[in-house]
């Protein structure tokens, strides 16, 4: 007579063994309709499996998080169905279910089309619109392995092959269709109706590249047609701000088959990093950030001191010399400990700030490799502080604000906060990393910040903080992070002198603000559509003659305007003046500057930005004192 305890604390008895979905129902018609599954003590299981015990029980709609992951799941079974209902030789693969929806890997035989994405669509359709039950079905591996291998299955017969014994396999069967999964899934297709398929590509079976390429298929799922047409909506938005379409328009970079997952910044985008570069160097240095510059290629024997190459060399580019094997560094930390050891340093060199725009390069798998996003040569806004265990508190509290003071500059309010904890795989004792997850968890409290715990996601070497921040499509961008190190820079000989002229070993907090700088790019040119902030825009203004007549004035108009510190051009071409305008707006110049005889000779410019606000005629000095107000203010 198991004693069903509700979340509301209401506790319900049944005289025999019960099902989630049996618990809805006694609650409920409503609630029974719209239940996907039940957490029983903590763990998600299917609404058909019978609850044997007393237990803490919730039951799981489409309105849960976990609820949405179980309708994903679901679908990919669905579309397995539909492939197998029109290509009946097609073999089944792997199905799981990833940010906004899922995919499934199978060998077809043959190349997939977008019209055959549509065909297979409808027919999910058409078998979710049945309503036919998931059935749910424990089998010994002897059952499974058979019940594979009479379907000509065999990459399902290999995974059952690789299970443990005594681990439970379960079958699900949507009418003729049969699938293996942990579970859980919906019981009833009827739930699964808000779903699109998505687009094709390329995956070896297992990862590995020694077998076979099958076709993956992506779709996603929402718990109803409105979140469908909300997210699709969105996609269509990220679409047209994909920074590397505009990247063309704009000519800001490119990047090549000769040099993969390196940019070739143009003129335009590099003044955007410049402005960048420039704009974070004034803050370090407010802040009393020494800027230091360390070599691309360091003996790969220093890495291995300081614990990078056993954790990190499949992603190292490696290159020999005079039998020598040196690395390309892919990132900072070791080199500031080498600047750091010249010379003997009391307790009073310390808090020492060293600040790096570190240029590093990561091995990135080829597949992974996007744009700005996920490069293979970077720039970070690199920095390592040095200071005592006594000074911990003060240089996180005072990074932090320098973090949000640094977002807000650059438009973003909204920040995430995690603090990551120890890994399986790290170095250090665990009473150290006790001390660190302890000093920054007190670190943010002290601060009154919310934050999420993320264990097992610190760094090799320390736990860490780490900064997300939300765009205007409301997605979020990991990018900031502190991270504590008491085994760095003991591993590198480290030491200070302490005020009882004892040796001591610095606390290493290692600091990024932007992180990839590349990447951060990226963000900001996504985020504005390629409207860039006035400050940031790599273009400030452009002077536009209506005719040959006011050419020399234009060229007036330039000198006074960057005598001003303001980056602009002229457009002296034979076009006319609609067409010049047009253009300059694609381009997304914020103040489009026409010069006419009536400007000429009021010595004046007549405004427009690029939104199509029409400013009027200022005079040459209101223009410029407008615009430099508005540079300084970053507004």
């Amino acid at each position: 007579m198991p004693a069903i305890t509700l979340p509301d604390g209401t506790v319900k008895s049944f005289d025999n063994p019960v099902t989630g979905m049996q618990v809805a129902e006694s609650i409920g018609a409503g609630l029974a309709k719209a239940t996907l599954a039940a957490r029983i003590d903590g763990r998600l299981a299917d609404a058909c499996v019978p609850i044997e015990h007393d237990a803490e029980v919730a039951l799981i709609t489409a309105k849960d998080d976990a609820g949405l992951d179980i309708i994903r799941h679901s679908c990919a079974h669905l579309l397995g169905q539909a492939l197998k209902t029109l290509y009946p030789d097609v073999q089944m693969a792997i199905g799981p279910v990833i940010e906004d929806g899922f995919y499934y890997d199978v060998n077809l035989g043959r190349q997939l089309t977008p019209e055959d994405l549509e065909t297979i669509e409808k027919r999910m359709l058409e078998l979710a619109k049945r309503d036919h039950d998931v059935i749910r079905e424990v089998v010994s591996r002897e059952k499974a392995l058979a019940t594979f291998e009479a379907r000509d299955e065999p990459y399902k017969a290999e995974i059952v092959r690789g299970i443990a014994e005594g681990e439970t396999i379960a079958l699900y069967h949507h009418e003729d269709y049969t699938d293996m999964c942990v579970g859980p899934h919906v019981p009833s297709s009827r739930h699964l109706r808000a779903f699109k398929l998505m687009s094709l590509a390329g995956a070896y079976w297992r990862g590995d590249s020694d077998n076979e390429m099958l076709t993956r298929i992506y779709g996603t799922a929402w718990a109803n047609d409105k979140q469908l047409k909300a997210h699709l909506a969105f996609l269509e938005e990220a679409k047209k701000r994909d920074h590397r379409l505009i990247a063309r328009k704009q000519d800001l970079f490119h990047i090549q088959e000769e040099s993969p997952g390196m940019i070739f910044w143009h003129d335009r985008g590099w003044q955007i990093y410049l402005q960048i570069t420039d704009y974070i160097r004034a803050r370090l240095d407010r802040e009393g950030y020494k800027e230091v510059h360390t070599p691309s290629l360091i003996d790969l024997s220093l890495w291995e001191k300081s614990g990078h190459a056993a954790k990190f060399s499949d992603d190292m580019f490696l290159t020999g010399s005079e039998d020598r094997q040196f690395a390309v560094k892919p990132m900072n930390c070791p080199a500031h400990v080498q600047i750091y050891n010249r010379g003997l340093k009391s307790y009073r060199d310390l808090p020492l700030r060293l600040a790096e725009f570190g240029s590093c390069h990561r091995n990135e798998a080829s597949g992974t490799l996007h744009g700005l996003m996920r490069v293979r040569g970077f720039t970070q806004d690199d920095a390592h502080i040095f200071c005592t265990e006594a000074q911990i508190g003060e240089e996180v509290s005072k990074f932090t604000d320098l973090l949000y003071a640094v977002y807000a500059d650059f438009g973003f309010t909204d920040v995430l906060i995690k603090l990551s904890t120890r890994p399986e795989q790290r170095v250090g004792s665990d009473e150290i990393w006790d001390k660190s997850e302890a000093a920054l968890q007190k670190c943010l409290e002290d601060k009154n910040l919310d934050f999420d715990l993320q264990p097992g996601e610190g760094a090799f070497y320390g736990p860490k903080i780490e900064f997300s921040l939300r765009d205007c499509l409301n997605r979020v961008w990991q990018l900031g992070t502190i991270q504590l190190d008491f085994s760095m820079p003991e591993r590198l000989e480290a030491t200070y002198i302490d005020e009882n002229g004892d040796r001591q070993v610095p606390v290493m907090l290692h600091r990024a603000i932007l992180g990839s700088l590349e990447r951060f790019i990226g963000i900001l040119i996504e985020h504005y559509a390629g409207s860039m902030p006035l400050w940031l825009a790599p273009q400030q203004a452009v002077v536009l003659n209506i005719t040959d007549a006011q050419a020399d004035y234009a060229h007036d108009v330039v000198a006074r305007l960057r005598d001003a510190g303001l980056r602009v051009d002229t457009d002296l071409r034979n076009e006319k003046i609609g067409y010049k305008i047009r253009e300059h707006t694609m381009l997304r110049v914020p103040y489009l500057l026409v010069v006419g005889d009536r400007e000429m000779e009021a010595g004046a410019v007549a405004v427009r930005t690029r939104e199509g606000e029409d400013l009027g005629s200022l005079a040459m000095d209101d223009f410029i004192e407008q615009a430099k107000s508005r540079v300084a203010s970053r507004n």
